[in-house]
């Protein structure tokens, strides 16, 4: 029997209703800024993956251990952990760090870049000490990338990920009756619009709110938070005539953040008994 193509109404409320179900099963709030996301990954296979993307990582590239540059990174980097650690037992939120095993590890590499995996795996790149400059830069760095494995920035960026998917795919349905070459058109103009439109807005949004929570975890750390926005001039400086048009970015253009890091520093200051 010939199955009857769905309408493109009908196609549009199954994946709203969809959608919804998926939204109220899987929404989570982020400490401190008390922002609802939508978590759809399970938090421990999400840790198991990115254990194994992580110690992959490693094995191809050239780890520095032993020197005085990789024992600053891994005590910048216990300091804002424990720190973190000890407010969110205050906060009766222990279960956010469940089954986290922090590793801080510098990497011989010029790239002026870090980054965090979910279970608190960070990576700081040896090109990134020289405008860090200090421990108080070293820790604004830290603490940013503490903050996307906080957040569970990584989980929620997969799940935007996976409803975009599941528009598309809605979508596809939808046009099962029109040509093949108009049906391609419109999925490449859905799949571009998704990226602009939906993506790349979420990615400056939890960099902005890595930034915030950064300033916050660093200052628990004993680290004067003032100090980040002398590090992110130094990286404006660094990067200066490479950064890509804002609205086509994941990250803040660099006047941006350093815009937001003194409306966050009031706040910050709170934290910081230095």
């Amino acid at each position: 029997m010939k199955t009857k193509p769905l309408s493109s109404r009908t196609a549009f409320r199954i994946a709203a209703c969809l959608s919804l179900v998926i939204f109220l099963a899987s929404c989570a709030t982020v400490p401190v800024t008390g922002r609802n996301q939508l978590n759809l990954v399970p938090s421990d296979q999400l840790m198991a993956m990115s254990a194994d993307s992580y110690r992959q990582f490693l094995q191809q590239n050239q780890l520095v251990t032993g020197t005085q540059n990789a024992r600053m990174v891994q005590r910048v980097g216990r300091q804002v952990a424990r720190a973190v650690e000890q407010y969110l037992r205050q906060q009766g939120n222990t279960d956010m760090i469940q089954g986290f095993d922090w590793e801080f590890n510098l990497v011989e590499d010029s790239s002026i870049n870090a980054f965090a995996m979910p279970g608190g795996k960070v990576v700081v790149f040896s090109g990134m000490l020289p405008v860090a400059e200090t421990e108080a830069g070293l820790a604004t760095v830290i603490g940013h990338e503490v903050a996307h494995v906080i957040a569970q920035h990584g989980n929620e960026r997969m799940s935007q990920q996976m409803l975009a998917q599941l528009g598309t795919q809605a979508l596809g349905v939808a046009l099962q009756q029109q040509p093949e070459k108009t049906r391609q058109l419109l999925m490449a103009a859905v799949g571009m619009g998704a990226q602009v439109g939906v993506l790349l807005p979420y990615g400056r949004l939890q960099e902005s709110e890595a930034d915030r929570l950064g300033l916050i975890f660093m200052a628990m750390a004993g680290y004067d938070p003032r100090k980040a926005v002398n590090f992110w001039q130094r990286m404006a400086a660094a990067n200066k005539g490479q950064a890509p048009p804002e609205f086509l970015s994941t990250h803040p253009s660099h006047d941006t953040r350093i815009q937001d890091l003194r409306k966050y520093m009031p706040e910050a200051l709170q934290y910081y008994r230095g």
